[in-house]
This record gives C-alpha cells, sequence and structure tokens, in this order.
C-alpha cells in the first residue's frame, strides 16, 4: 500500500499508454515487501526539462526510468554520467543521490544482449544491422560492440544520428567495421528494431520483411503489443525473434540495483510480473 513513506521511482516518457515496467515493478515491490512504487508520468518533449527539475525536488523521490522521447536529451540535465551512458549517448536510468545530485546509467543494450544471449545464440563474430540510432538504438549498439560482434550497420531516418553514433563507436573499438546508410536487412544474422515505428496503428514498418533471411534474429524495442507487425512477419517467414519485453525483463535486475532495492533475477520478475497489452 502506498503511504506517506513509501519511495517514489517515476516512469518517464510520452506517451505512456505502452508503459510496461509499472507492471513488473510494483508486483515485485508488493511480492518482496519494499516500500515503494512506479509511477508513469507523461510528459511532452518541450516540458521535460523543467519537469524533470522541479520532479527531483521532491523529498520522497530516488529516481526515475526513462524512456521514449527523453533519453537522449536527459543527458544533459544530469550532473553525472557512467561511462555506458556516455557511450551510448542516452540515458534511462536516474539516482538521486545521497547529496541531492543526479547520475545518469542505461541499461537497454545490455538488457537486450542478456536477451538474445539468454536464447543460446553466440553474438561474437555475427553481423548485425540496428535500424534506429536514438537513445535506445546506441545503448544496444555500444553493448552489441561490447560483447564482440564482427560488424554494425546502422541506419536511422536522420542520418547525422547514424553518423554519430557510429563516431561514438568507432573511438571505443577500432577494429569494429561499421557502416551506415541502408536498413536493408539482408545478410545480417541480427536486425534489431530500434525505432518507434509499430507503436501507433498504421505505422510503416521499419524495414523490408522481404529481405530478411530466415536464420536471422529480429529483435524488437516497441512493447505496445507482444507481437508487432514486423515480428510477426519476421515469424511468419521463419525467423526467431526476440519480444520488446524481453530487453525489459533482463535489464530491470540492474535497475534494482541502482535504485538500492537489493538484487534479484529476470525469473523471478516473470514470475510475478502482471503485464497488460
Amino acid at each position: 500500500m502506498i503511504s506517506g513513506t513509501t519511495i517514489l521511482i517515476a516512469h518517464l516518457g510520452y506517451p505512456t499508454e505502452s508503459f510496461k515496467a509499472p507492471m513488473i515493478y510494483n508486483p515485485y515491490f508488493e511480492k518482496k515487501g519494499i516500500d515503494a512504487v512506479v509511477v508513469p508520468m507523461g510528459v511532452k518533449a518541450e516540458d521535460y526539462a523543467a519537469f524533470l527539475k522541479s520532479l527531483f525536488r521532491l523529498s520522497n523521490i530516488r529516481g526515475a526510468l526513462v524512456t521514449m522521447p527523453h533519453k537522449v536529451t536527459t543527458l544533459a540535465l544530469l550532473d553525472e554520467l557512467t561511462p555506458t551512458a556516455k557511450i551510448a549517448g542516452s540515458c534511462n536510468a536516474i539516482l538521486r543521490r545521497s547529496d541531492g545530485s543526479l547520475l545518469g546509467d542505461m541499461f537497454d543494450g545490455a538488457g537486450f544482449v542478456r536477451g538474445v544471449v539468454r536464447s543460446g545464440r553466440t553474438l561474437v563474430g555475427n553481423r548485425v544491422l540496428v535500424v534506429g540510432c536514438g537513445g535506445v538504438g546506441s545503448a544496444i549498439a555500444a553493448s552489441l560492440a561490447a560483447a564482440g560482434v564482427g560488424m554494425i550497420a546502422l541506419f536511422d531516418a536522420n542520418a547525422a544520428s547514424a553518423e554519430a553514433l557510429a563516431g561514438r563507436l568507432r573511438a571505443q573499438y577500432h577494429q569494429l567495421e561499421i557502416k551506415t546508410g541502408s536498413n536493408d536487412p539482408s545478410g545480417y544474422n541480427v536486425v534489431v528494431n530500434a525505432t518507434p515505428l509499430g507503436m501507433q496503428e498504421g505505422d510503416p514498418l521499419p524495414l523490408d520483411v522481404s529481405r530478411i533471411d530466415p536464420a536471422t534474429l529480429v529483435g524488437e524495442v516497441v512493447m505496445k503489443e507482444e507481437y508487432t507487425p514486423l515480428l510477426r512477419l519476421a515469424k511468419e517467414k521463419g525467423c526467431s525473434i526476440q519480444v520488446g519485453t524481453e530487453m525489459l525483463f533482463e535489464q530491470i535486475p540492474a535497475y534494482i540495483e541502482f535504485f538500492g532495492f537489493g538484487t534479484t533475477s529476470s525469473d523471478e520478475l516473470r514470475s510475478v510480473a502482471k503485464i497488460k497489452y
């Protein structure tokens, strides 16, 4: 039960209709007797900077989960960033420390990679296409590079975003082959949709599914429904798929530790989650 002692964790993004994290965290907190709650907060981009400053003036807030469209803009609003957040160029977790300063970290990429590894696939030497180079796409690309893939292709509707991410990756991973400029999924071991396409009815597909090889793993970050149009079509082609919530389940243990609530496992989270679509 929420009371005057309950610790607040904000879930910041816009729109909030697709948010799934509260359906995982809050049942987990209840089961473990942790006096905390995750609260969805819909904040438009133009209001975000001012809102974030006011939000962390609350005496009972510990931190925030950050999702689209705020993962990149959050960087400039914090006091310190972890190396992971710096390389990714985005942030999806904020912790208010005891001195009041705000620390940003990024767990999306680690969650996505852990999901792939959990499925039994080896990433070392793989050819990977990441479509969408905003906050989540940047994080996934950074974690894939750290996992030892052999080549990463980056595509974004804003070509400058893809080139900027390529530059950050090259600075850290000198031997990694990196390409930009095409979302043609042919010839890759892993293809990732890291765009918002699929969140709204009638959205175009982020890539040409007819060009995907059936041996390719197709991963998704959109969580509005379990099987997005992209995943349904990929599955029909015989591809292995990774649903958007897989990334979420696999990164939440890192969040739990980041916020100071102990440790857990993705299996335990799955056992208590109350996901609705």
